[in-house]
């Protein structure tokens, strides 16, 4: 996978402030810290695999069209900060549709969010993967500290989340992304596998 040596400028540091801004209520899922520590957490990774400007942008803003009011905030975005920021943020998210996405179960949207990454062009691939090294990082530590009980939190199985997590590093690795990426996603994978293989052995 190609990657560049970024250069970040202006555009970046209004894009913190606005991913600042519409996740300003927000935390992270089961905790009290803020949300956007997740955010510049994912902008962090790709800019550590090799991302450029505007992936890093992208980065920062992933979940704003899922979390923060779909194809309206998607246009937003698009004039904001161009057209290949927001069809990468459109890449990442696995839903356009709030409603669509609460009436649907975990591991229909996990596969279908499979299927789409699968056939990703580069940048989204790298973006959405930072997502998940953060998030399967974040579920691993959570899990050190407080134990199994912490994936209730997602209403799905365990086998459901690992599996999913599976199909995300599977991908990265036949698409040949970053191993600053992959590595770190493999080794939160096992953490999480070998925290709920102990619960199921007890």
């Amino acid at each position: 996978m190609k990657s560049t040596t970024p250069t970040l400028t202006a555009r970046y540091a209004d894009a913190v402030a606005y991913a600042t801004a519409i996740h300003a209520t927000q935390v992270r899922k089961g905790t009290s810290v803020p949300y956007i520590a997740h955010l510049l957490a994912v902008s962090s990774l790709v800019l550590e695999a090799g991302g450029d400007e505007d992936e890093a942008i992208a980065g920062l803003l992933h979940d704003s069209v899922e979390d923060c009011g779909g194809m309206a905030r998607a246009a937003d975005v698009r004039a904001r900060f161009g057209d290949r920021v927001a069809d990468i943020v459109l890449g990442c998210s696995d839903s356009t549709d709030e409603r669509w996405k609460a009436s649907v179960g975990y591991w229909t949207r996990k596969r279908s969010y499979l299927d789409h990454l699968a056939k990703a062009d580069d940048a989204t691939l790298r973006v959405s993967l930072s997502d998940k090294v953060h998030n399967a990082r974040s579920i691993a530590t959570d899990l050190q500290r407080y134990g199994v009980d912490v994936l209730q939190k997602f209403n799905a199985p365990p086998r459901r989340i690992l599996a999913y997590y599976r199909g995300c590093a599977k991908i990265g690795k036949r698409r040949s992304v970053s191993p600053a990426l992959l590595k770190p996603l493999r080794t939160a994978i096992d953490t999480i596998e070998a925290y709920v293989e102990y619960e199921r052995s007890k």
